[in-house]
């Protein structure tokens, strides 16, 4: 097994070396590859082109390897010590969130520096135009009903049972769940849990994974394929009940079109985001009575839904802006080129 590694290490080194000199790069990114072992080859042959080459490199990390327990028990654990991600220097690294800044101080004393997910606040979300306008009857949904989105994989982690649960004691006929993407890597034991969930809540639950995907086109069905941002403009409300997340791609998005959340308190919501003052309903590891009834008055008063979608908006301009990524982006730059860059 060793000698696999090292055979496809090498040959991974070979290519980004061709790269690299191909288009005279001057600065390297390596996204995640040095922070989660899915690929240790990968991670292995950045970190030694990183140390042979001596280029200055930002080290992009978005989940550590300590942050999954399928990753806990582990034969490679020197690969790991040495590359995910490795000690060099002229190697700035970037984590996004405060957790993961205090323990890549702790476990491998490495400094970094936060900048979290962004989106482009200051360009405003597209809306329903003539493409989408039809989603909601492609999907089987009337005017009338309340979309309520789901917008992530289906795995263990996102807790969609709480969504269902949710919906479930709304007791609202109009009410029906929608979730947009399919299955991840961990197994489908958990997709059949949600089913016998689905089935006992008696809820109207659509999986429309055949549906979206990441650009608009048409599936092998001959039907429209949607993208994530045709579906949110036509969502009354967003369910955000993850256990852990490494910073929440979809509540900003939620923000970012203006729709109310309901957020699981997870560690980095808890730390990092809710601090800021966004206006969401909160639950904590379950779908209390408080929680049901804050969803049942939001989705029927629309000026309150329009009055946190606004302050929500402002702060993600805020906090989570592009502007908010380059300032923070340049000056990792500044630390390897010079003030001057």
């Amino acid at each position: 097994m060793t000698n696999q590694v090292q055979t496809i290490k090498e040959k991974l080194k070979d290519e980004i070396y061709r790269f690299i000199e191909t288009f005279q790069i001057e600065v390297l990114i390596p996204q995640n590859i040095l922070a989660i072992p899915m690929h240790i080859p990968l991670g292995l042959a950045m970190t030694e082109i990183i140390s042979e080459t001596g280029l200055p490199t930002i080290a992009h990390h978005h989940d550590f390897y300590w942050e999954r327990d399928r990753f806990t028990a582990s034969a490679v654990n020197d690969y790991l010590r040495a590359a995910f991600p490795p000690d060099l220097p002229h190697v700035e690294h970037v984590v996004i969130n405060s957790m993961g800044q205090k323990e890549l101080a702790r476990r491998c004393s490495l400094p970094s520096a936060i900048i979290p997910n962004v989106i482009d606040f200051e360009t405003p979300a597209p809306g329903i135009d003539g493409y989408n306008a039809d989603l909601r009857a492609e999907i089987g949904l009337g005017n009338d009903d309340f979309l309520i989105l789901q917008p992530t994989r289906v795995v263990a982690r996102k807790g969609i049972e709480h969504a269902i649960e949710l919906v479930r004691r709304l007791k609202e006929p109009r009410a029906k769940l929608v979730i947009s993407h399919p299955g991840g890597d961990e197994g489908g034991a958990y997709m059949q849990l949600l089913r016998e969930r689905i089935e006992d809540a008696g809820i109207d639950v659509r999986f429309i994974t055949d549906r979206v995907g990441d650009e608009r086109g048409i599936n092998a069905a001959g039907q429209k394929i949607y993208s994530l941002f045709d579906i949110y403009p036509h969502t009354d409300l967003v369910t955000y009940p993850s256990y852990y997340e490494g910073f929440g791609n979809a509540f900003l998005e939620a923000v970012y079109f203006r729709k109310p959340v309901v957020v699981n308190t997870y560690t980095v919501y808890a730390r990092d985001i809710a601090p800021l003052g966004f206006k969401t309903i909160e639950m904590t590891q379950l779908v209390s009575n408080q929680v049901v009834e804050q969803t049942r008055e939001l989705l029927h008063n629309k000026v309150q839904r329009e009055e946190w979608a606004e302050t929500n908006y402002k702060l993600g301009l805020k906090y989570f802006s592009y502007a908010v990524a380059q300032r923070k982006l340049a000056a990792r730059l500044a630390n390897l080129f010079g003030e001057g860059i």
